[in-house]
């Protein structure tokens, strides 16, 4: 089977590439497409575009700009609300950080405490005879993606056939998903087991997988009934968090982290900017596919912010605030500048940095795009309020046709 760096060259170029070659499908063939898996070899209506957009090797506005640029927001609109789903988890789980450290807590405790090992590592290594669900397993690990409907079959068998722990069954993703996210992964995996929307739950059945693997397969014996596994209390949202502003005037030591790999989107080519260290620390990831994919990325991104900031530019195999300390002082920096790092480990690592670096008179400042500013604080509730935004912000983010797109609506509702 191809293996992950056949199926996503890590550089920018390949990305733009996949993205203008995916772009003529964007609207009838990916609305009419995007539910089947023909198979890992196998050509599809999906962009498979994830993994770049993860680790912001293109960002959300440039895809959905191009996209809009040959197809009306009518036509794309399946495609762009599939953007949008991933802005929504992440502005979901910004207001809400608790839900991932009781993930993580979950996950721990069923670890130590799930009485059927076996049973996991059966599920793990495809081998619990469930036509679809062994094949998706071995899939997973070995080409780090899943077609997402695929993911949402393989959550709800883990969940509600195998009566797995659902946090173990995001963890088993986050440790082999190229594309592993925080936010998209554990709420997509609360979502399928029934916590994340109250009493909403996805089933998979027999028929529905037969009928998008055109026929490849047709598991027997699947739940019938979803029983929703137990939960925490999920907390009210808080507001965003503050993002800081940058001092253009002062020196600084720009900081890329695998949240965010095209700083020159994001910061405009400046003298101030007097070095600049891409971090590809392991720690910050959870899985070799990941990994092996975000050290290539990290090259490809040092090479293009070194032409961009006309600056020396180094990667980190380790970012640790020692370093960032003794860089930023031989540089001459008197801030570090870095993109909004969303909840998540990256978010942990700088929040304990930050205040040793305040100390040191060399403020860690986090920049976040309009992007987020603009879609985060309208994912207070489910995803369909936050869908009924999408057209009215695309238009204050600088799209004609969704503007367009939003009067219309406005003039119809009103009518």
């Amino acid at each position: 089977m191809t293996v992950v760096k056949d199926i996503f060259p890590a550089s920018r170029n390949a990305a733009l590439a996949r993205l203008a070659q995916f772009i003529p499908g964007a609207g009838q063939n990916y609305a009419f497409g995007r539910n089947t898996d023909p198979g890992p070899e196998q050509p599809s209506a999906v962009s498979k575009l994830s993994p770049y957009l993860r680790y912001r090797m293109i960002t959300e506005q440039e895809v959905v700009q191009a996209v809009l640029e040959q197809h009306s927001l009518a036509a794309a609109e399946k495609f762009i609300q599939e953007i949008l789903w991933r802005t929504y988890w992440k502005g979901w789980l910004e207001m809400r950080p608790s839900v991932w450290t009781q993930f993580q807590e979950e996950r721990d405790r069923q670890r130590d405490s799930f009485p059927n090992a076996r049973a996991i590592r059966n599920a793990e290594a495809g081998q619990t005879g469930i036509e679809g669900f062994d094949d998706w397993a071995r899939e997973l690990i070995e080409t780090g993606y899943l077609h997402n409907h695929a993911r949402m079959w393989f959550a709800s068998i883990w969940i509600f056939t195998l009566r797995l722990p659902w946090a173990l069954g995001a963890d088993f993703f986050l440790r082999h998903l190229v594309d592993a996210d925080a936010a998209s992964n554990t709420l997509s995996w609360r979502w399928g087991a029934g916590l994340q929307t109250a009493g909403k739950t996805y089933l998979a059945t027999t028929d529905n997988i037969a009928r998008y693997t055109n026929g490849r397969f047709a598991p027997k014996g699947l739940a019938t009934k979803a029983i929703i596994p137990p939960d925490l209390t999920v907390a009210n949202p808080r507001p965003i968090p503050f993002a800081a502003q940058w001092d253009r005037q002062k020196p600084a030591l720009l900081l890329v982290t695998p949240d965010d790999l095209h700083p020159e989107s994001l910061f405009t080519p400046s003298a101030a900017i007097k070095a600049a260290f891409v971090a590809a620390d392991a720690t910050t990831l959870w899985g070799e596919n990941a990994r092996g994919f975000v050290a290539s990325a990290s090259r490809d991104a040092a090479e293009r912010v070194g032409a961009a900031f006309e600056c020396p530019t180094d990667i980190l195999d380790t970012l640790n605030i020692e370093t960032l300390i003794t860089q930023a002082k031989q540089a001459g920096a008197e801030q570090i500048i870095t993109a909004y790092a969303p909840v998540g480990p990256v978010a942990d690592l700088l929040a304990q940095f930050a205040p040793r670096l305040e100390r040191e008179g060399i403020p860690l400042v986090q920049i976040r795009r309009s992007w987020d500013e603009k879609f985060w604080p309208h994912a207070t509730k489910g995803f369909f309020p936050f869908k009924e935004k999408i057209p009215k912000t695309l238009g204050e983010i600088g799209s004609k046709d969704s503007l367009q797109f939003a009067l219309e609506l406005q003039s119809r509702s009103a009518s």
